[in-house]
């Protein structure tokens, strides 16, 4: 009889679970007819808990497993299948649900080499057949669409992943199949994908075309410089993937050379070799990290790629709790290989109660070889080979490749662990030293994002800062320290600490960069004569925007340090930047920094960054800042929701560089709620301040806070008059739950509070609004001084 052809079942499905689609492939895998199965639930077909289902598919935008489903003729069918959320131009949502159904036997893996080189290639490879079905996926091409070969097997490019970007690469792949030449496409098959496509066509001996092979070249941000580190993918290091990753390899190279399948659980908190010597638990908890069965039918030079299958019973990524007797308990405590018969009654009531162990049961393995991943003295977890029994046991041959294979698979998942250490200790000091909430302020709403690196480089040292000011002002802080890990972390906690201090001074930007700029130079001096190979040390290049803005003048002066300037938008919807000059970055010592204070009308944006959001791999700088003046300028409900649009628009993948973005829509004081008195030098002057006071607080409804208000104002008058210089002002902001009283003279000289001795007649004045006040201080401006009291309005 004719074998069967492959051919794809598809169908689709609404937001409510109804089905929508029916393929005729799905009739040929089904057997049911169109009208029969549309307009039904698609519940209806399972032969499982709907509601599961439901719960596996809950808050995804793809997801493939097995799902088991009913035959028209009432047989049950466990079917590989791939399903993808889609959204409408009219944002209508729906699921396409695609499956490959094939009897082909797999096309034989190559020669040892060639296939090493397949499945190493730093470029993602995929290799599809005449008919432009998927035979072959390379790991950097499962780890990109972060699917198993297994998965896509079978399945289209374009229901693999569906796109315009797919389309076009399907149209390249058939005309390289018509022309027997190589085809280029571009578009983006998936976020860590770049968006140059090569299709090669793949011919025989006799020059006919039998396949193509489609391959996506690295960026050229990866590849300057040189070829992207080892075992690096675009995503996080050190993590549970990069484990998993080394534990689907030793499937690769085991199975079918040295096992039929193979398992590899490992623990979720490894046992040092401490922990390990005479642990006896009375449970051990493992999460599996690869399955790799051979396909029925298949034999040496066949293999399959890792996933669950049919049966698996406990999918890749699922804990497993294995009794104290069972045999990967056993080998862990032991740890040495250990051997096991699967007729023996004990072993064989374990492979049918233990869920991580259905997956023996359902191959007919006979033959268990149970092997620890050890390395650097630590117990990482345990991998376990079988064997069909038509093969024979396994013998001490196979047990020194066993050996050494796992010996070389704990290897790689321990340098995995020893990368995400420094990486996980680095965004936990990063992370403590930023904000964790904005602090309560009326002059500005604010909304902000970060997002450290996803580099083996680490973490970098971006930072941001919302700090209030004096006079109901609020300062804005965004810097980059140049560099990565706990080195650039450290560094950026001790410049934003630096700033906050320098802005508590009340110092003007121009002079807060410059401190900065000779803190920078102080620290790289030290740092350099105790490490004088030191990268960036102390922070040399770091750069830094300063913004303060008050809403009483709705002026916002701004200096910067080699850093990108502010974006503005203004409430008519125009975009632009500030015009503010660069400034060096920090470190070059001698140069000056210039401030520019311009006025923003009220509900203005500002949108201050890291050059991590501009810098993506798949786009210039001009093409991000034309993607970034889109999303601010486009309306939205709130501040959060422009961050959000801002970096979906600029991100296709996970940065490169540390992602610092704030943005802050600007409010005002209005003249109702700001009072001003000039104050003549006489000391008389101080009972009518004290009567202009306790008059413009009645005015504002705050008649409880009048006495505590008039001792101040007094006392701050009084030192105006007695130590400083006219003109005087006074002046009162009432903000929110916040009263503020200022008096400002033309003397630079600065107040200080001293004790006063018993028989003294002055020097208690400051002492008293110290006790009255919630914070006080003084601020400097180009001419003169504000002595400042704030008070708080909850209590009254």
């Amino acid at each position: 009889m004719e074998r069967q052809s492959t051919y794809t079942a598809t169908a689709t499905i609404d937001e409510h679970g109804i089905l929508t689609g029916w393929s005729e492939g799905a009739r040929r895998l089904l057997g049911y007819d169109s009208p029969a199965v549309l307009g039904r639930p698609a519940t209806a077909l399972l032969a499982a808990d709907g509601a599961a289902v439901r719960r596996a598919l809950a808050g995804r935008t793809r997801w493939n497993g097995t799902v088991p489903l009913r035959h028209q003729d009432g047989r049950l069918l466990e079917l590989g299948v791939l399903a993808h959320r889609r959204t409408s131009h009219t944002g209508a949502n729906d699921w396409l649900v695609v499956s490959a159904v094939t009897a082909r036997t797999q096309p034989p893996r190559g020669e040892p080499l060639e296939e090493w080189t397949f499945l190493q290639s730093p470029f993602p490879l995929a290799i599809f057949d005449a008919d432009l079905r998927l035979v072959r996926a390379n790991r950097r091409m499962e780890h990109a669409l972060a699917l198993p070969e297994a998965a896509m097997r079978g399945l289209y490019l374009t229901h693999i992943a569906p796109g315009a970007a797919s389309e076009e690469a399907d149209r390249s792949m058939r005309r390289a199949l018509e022309c027997g030449r190589p085809q280029e496409a571009r578009g983006r098959l998936g976020p860590d994908l770049g968006r140059a496509i090569v299709v090669t066509p793949l011919k025989d001996a006799d020059g006919r075309v039998r396949a193509v092979c489609l391959s996506v070249p690295q960026p050229a941000q990866e590849s300057a410089g040189g070829q992207r580190p080892s075992g690096e993918a675009g995503a996080p290091v050190g993590t549970a993937a990069e484990q998993a990753r080394a534990a689907q390899e030793l499937g690769e190279v085991t199975v079918p050379r040295l096992a039929d399948l193979m398992a590899a659980d490992l623990l979720d908190s490894p046992w040092t070799s401490a922990e390990a010597a005479g642990r006896l638990p009375e449970q051990v908890v493992l999460r599996r990290a690869a399955l790799r069965p051979v396909p029925e039918g298949g034999g040496p030079g066949h293999g399959s790629g890792v996933g669950t299958g049919a049966g698996a019973g406990v999918g890749v990524g699922e804990a497993i709790v294995c009794p104290a007797d069972s045999p990967p308990a056993r080998c862990l405590t032991a740890a040495r290989p250990l051997l096991y018969d699967m007729a023996d009654p004990a072993v064989a009531e374990w492979a049918a109660l233990d869920s991580g162990a259905s997956w023996l049961r359902t191959s007919g393995t006979r033959f268990l070889l149970a092997v620890p991943l050890l390395a650097q003295g630590n117990t990482l977890g345990v991998a376990l080979f079988g064997r069909h029994g038509e093969r024979g046991p396994f013998g001490p041959e196979d047990l020194r490749l066993a050996e050494e294979f796992t010996a070389k698979a704990a290897a790689g998942m321990e340098q995995a662990r020893g990368y995400s250490r420094p990486r996980t200790t680095t965004v936990a000091l990063q992370r403590s030293l930023l904000p964790h909430t904005v602090p309560d302020q009326a002059a500005l709403e604010i909304a902000t994002r970060y997002l450290p690196a996803a580099t083996r480089a680490g973490v970098g040292g971006d930072w941001f800062d919302v700090i209030p000011l004096s006079g109901a002002r609020v300062a804005l802080v965004v810097g980059d320290v140049v560099g990565h890990g706990i080195r650039a972390s450290a560094t950026m906690g001790r410049l934003r600490t630096a700033v906050r201090t320098l802005a508590d001074v009340d110092l003007p930007a121009d002079e807060l960069l410059t401190h900065l700029d000779d803190l920078v130079l102080r620290l790289a001096a030290d740092e350099g004569s105790a490490d004088p190979g030191a990268d960036t040390a102390g922070g040399i290049g770091t750069t830094c925007l300063y913004a303060v803005y008050d809403p009483v003048s709705r002026r916002c002066s701004v200096a910067r340090a080699g850093h990108p300037p502010p974006a503005v938008v203004t409430p008519d919807g125009t975009v632009r930047f500030l015009d503010v000059p660069a400034g060096p970055p920090f470190g070059l010592g001698g140069l000056p920094f210039e401030a520019i204070e311009t006025e923003l009308p009220e509900g203005s944006l500002l949108a201050l960054y890291t050059d991590g959001l501009l810098e993506a791999r798949d786009h210039d700088i001009d093409e991000a800042l034309d993607k970034m003046f889109i999303a601010l300028g486009r309306p939205a409900k709130s501040l959060e929701s422009v961050c959000d649009r801002i970096l979906t628009d600029l991100l296709s993948h996970r940065p490169d560089d540390d992602i610092a973005l704030l943005l802050a829509r600007t409010r005002a004081l209005h003249e109702d709620l700001v009072a001003s008195w000039e104050l003549s030098d006489e000391p008389a002057v101080v009972s009518l301040a004290r009567r202009y006071a306790t008059d413009q607080l009645s005015a504002w409804g705050l008649d409880e806070a009048a006495f505590t208000t008039e001792l101040m104002v007094s006392e701050l008058v009084t030192n105006a008059i007695r130590y400083g210089r006219p003109p005087i002002r006074l002046r009162l902001i009432h903000q929110g739950k916040t009263l503020i009283s200022e008096v400002y003279d033309s003397s630079g000289t600065t107040p200080h509070m001293r004790r006063a001795r018993i028989f003294d007649e002055g020097g208690r004045g400051l002492l008293l609004v110290a006790q009255l006040a919630e914070r006080w201080g003084t601020r400097h401006d180009r001419i003169g001084k504000t002595v400042w009291a704030e008070q708080s309005l909850t209590a009254l």
